[in-house]
């Protein structure tokens, strides 16, 4: 590498942030670094990537359909047809909040032409209303991300992992990698983790709200009645493991957690815990996503996009460089970090009991 200084520094491990640092070089002519290593490398999963989510406003539909459409082509060139399977995610709700937004997401998904079908009270229990989205995409992140690591050396992204990270105020970064110091013009900082681990104090948007999260794996037990649901109204997941177990990711300490998790399986269903974690994620107290530079002169974050990241980050990709679709920009635009969560005017569904950080 010649003695220019890179654009970008991307800090993250997602397949979101690795496909957001290999579209700033390979589509948009960036030098970009990565800082980060496989999601997979974590014992437990922390979150899924999937092409739905609990989203009530038509813009964001619309968006993230042309996001998916782009996405899977990108992975057809990444890694093959392996690298994602399509599900039938259940979605479900109890209290009437929870349940209005969920008829309203319906609606929408409906109105886009996506395949979402009531699910039958017998398969998650009395007081509890189902919504199943089919066909949605999950990634196969244990076959995809050694194909985006082969991807990122095609588009010339360096990766590294740094002794140390220093993310300025002015949004530039400094790495100390074996003794020696390499500078970016601009850290992106595209994950929760990197978030927390970097962004200066001072600089700390009144938008994201600090979150402790559980995972849980079970032993192998009778499967659940879908690969992948959701609780919309806490934001924990399901997700049956192809051992037989079940993980479950969700809000709170590991005990309540624990507790929340044997009442979602139901009371009559006996699981032994086969390993859990705690974890620091973020959240955004208006439940839409955040991007942009902090404090509007620092580290641009990108924040809040929860399972759909992914399938946006072509859409984000292209924000950064300033080559925005007209409707992306304005997607995006009303979106910024430093927006207000009190007067917002792209709220969307947000889970309870968000604590201020």
């Amino acid at each position: 590498m010649n003695d220019t200084i890179p654009d970008y520094a991307v800090i993250g491990s997602t397949p979101m942030a690795r496909l957001l640092a290999g579209l700033l070089a390979g589509a948009h002519g960036k030098q970009v670094i990565h800082v980060g290593e496989s999601a997979s490398s974590y014992r437990l999963p922390r979150g899924i990537d999937l092409s739905t989510a609990v989203l009530t406003r038509p813009e964001s539909w619309s968006l993230l359909l042309q996001g998916i459409e782009e996405t899977q082509k990108l992975l057809r060139r990444i890694g093959g047809r392996g690298t994602w399977t399509y599900v039938n995610p259940i979605f479900f709700a109890e209290g009437a909040r929870a349940v209005e937004a969920l008829s309203h997401m319906g609606h929408m998904a409906r109105a886009f032409g996506v395949a979402a079908e009531p699910v039958p009270t017998s398969l998650l229990g009395n007081g509890r209303t189902g919504l199943t989205l089919r066909d949605a995409m999950r990634f196969n992140r244990a076959q995809l991300e050694p194909a985006i690591d082969t991807w990122l050396d095609r588009q010339g992204v360096r990766r590294l992992i740094p002794d140390k990270v220093t993310v300025r105020t002015d949004g530039s970064t400094s790495l100390q990698v074996s003794g020696d110091v390499i500078e970016a013009k601009q850290a992106i900082l595209a994950e929760d983790s990197a978030i927390i681990a970097h962004l200066p104090l001072p600089q700390w948007p009144r938008l994201l709200r600090r979150q402790q999260n559980s995972t849980i794996l079970t032993t192998p037990t009778r499967p659940i009645a879908s690969p992948v649901i959701l609780e919309i109204a806490s934001g924990s997941m399901l997700l049956q493991q192809g051992e037989g177990g079940i993980a479950g990711i969700g809000p709170n300490d590991l005990a309540s957690f624990a507790a929340h998790m044997h009442a979602l399986l139901g009371r009559e269903r006996q699981v032994e815990q086969a390993g859990q974690t705690s974890f620091q994620a973020l959240v955004t107290a208006d439940g839409a996503p955040a991007v942009g530079r902090a404090s509007g002169v620092g580290a641009d974050v990108v924040a809040g996009f929860g399972s759909i990241g992914p399938f946006l980050a072509p859409s984000v990709a292209r924000w950064i460089a300033g080559t925005a679709a007209r409707d992306e920009d304005a997607w995006l635009g009303a979106r910024l970090i430093t927006r207000s969560a009190e007067n917002s005017t792209v709220g969307d569904y947000a889970p309870v009991g968000r604590k201020a950080p």
